[in-house]
């Protein structure tokens, strides 16, 4: 059974920086892509950004390319965000997601994805 647990949220001043990670267990996950998602109450879930766990192709919502940094650790099965020069519309809850079939057309989508974290919460104040 797959399990995702994110960690690593928490509160931060605007202009700083995060790190979440990612603790996936369950199966081999050389043949899955991995994205980070975020939700703020009333809105829908916002895609921030994916890594193909084998090539390490990364992808990044416009919003977020240059400041965050998406990465992998194949030996531990880990997945980074780090998150840099916070903004309080970064605020939100933060989630990990797998899926096998995460090409470049339908990486943004949240239905590509087949498993879930939790969710860890992440608030910049300004």
């Amino acid at each position: 059974q797959v399990q995702l647990v994110e960690s690593g949220g928490g509160l931060v001043q605007a202009g700083g920086s995060l790190r979440l990670s990612c603790a996936a267990s369950g199966r081999t996950f050389s043949s899955y892509a991995m994205g980070w998602f975020r939700q703020v109450p009333g809105k829908e879930r916002e895609f921030v950004a994916a890594i193909h766990w084998s090539s390490g192709t990364t992808y990044y919502a416009d919003s977020v390319k240059g400041r965050f940094t998406i990465s992998r650790d194949n030996a531990k099965n880990m997945v980074y965000l780090q998150m840099n020069r916070v903004k309080p519309e970064d605020t939100a809850v933060y989630s990990c997601a797998a899926g096998t079939q995460i090409y470049f057309y339908n990486f943004r989508a949240s239905r590509s994805y087949d498993y879930w974290g939790q969710g860890t919460q992440v608030t910049v104040s300004s």
